[in-house]
């Protein structure tokens, strides 16, 4: 395999039903330009539900309600984990609820489409090391996010 680009993985799990993935795909790679990460990448985005995301909030952060985006930073690819040879680094996934992803926009006033790329911008941006605990942080990770769904000609209102 010789990684020239990145390697987005953008998998709609069959509860879902269908998804338009190219803009999730386009929402990824504007990030990551954005961001100015060069060297080539891979990165996943799983699109699930609620009862997926649930669970896996209750495991990982203790919290047994759904979210609508979960990042996994991904360290665990042993000696290819910076991108060795020819092999793209790997950043980890993300995943998303459909759920949450379809009442936000509702109340944002927002499309669907718009919903799932503002939640795969954030969560490549926590991938990348964004977080948003601290105030200031979340400033610089807001600021982050209108400017690229402003690239992709995205207006939707971020949640306060």
């Amino acid at each position: 395999m010789c990684a020239k680009r990145h390697v987005i993985d953008i998998q709609v799990e069959e509860q879902v039903g269908p998804v338009d993935i190219k803009p999730l795909r386009e929402a990824v790679s504007t990030t990551l330009a954005y961001q100015g990460v060069t060297e080539p990448c891979e990165i996943v985005v799983v699109i699930s539900d609620d009862e997926v995301l649930r669970d896996l909030n209750t495991r990982f952060r203790g919290i047994a309600a759904p979210t609508d985006v979960l990042s996994f930073a991904d360290d665990t690819r042993g000696p290819l984990v910076g991108g060795g040879g020819q092999f793209p680094r790997y950043l980890g996934d993300i995943v998303i609820s459909i759920d949450r992803a379809r009442a936000q926009a509702e109340a944002a006033g927002a499309t669907l489409t718009q919903e799932l790329q503002l939640l795969t911008v954030h969560g490549v941006l926590h991938l990348l090391g964004h977080d948003h605990a601290e105030p200031e942080e979340k400033t610089a990770m807001w600021a982050a996010q209108v400017a690229i769904l402003g690239a992709l000609g995205v207006d939707i209102r971020l949640p306060e």
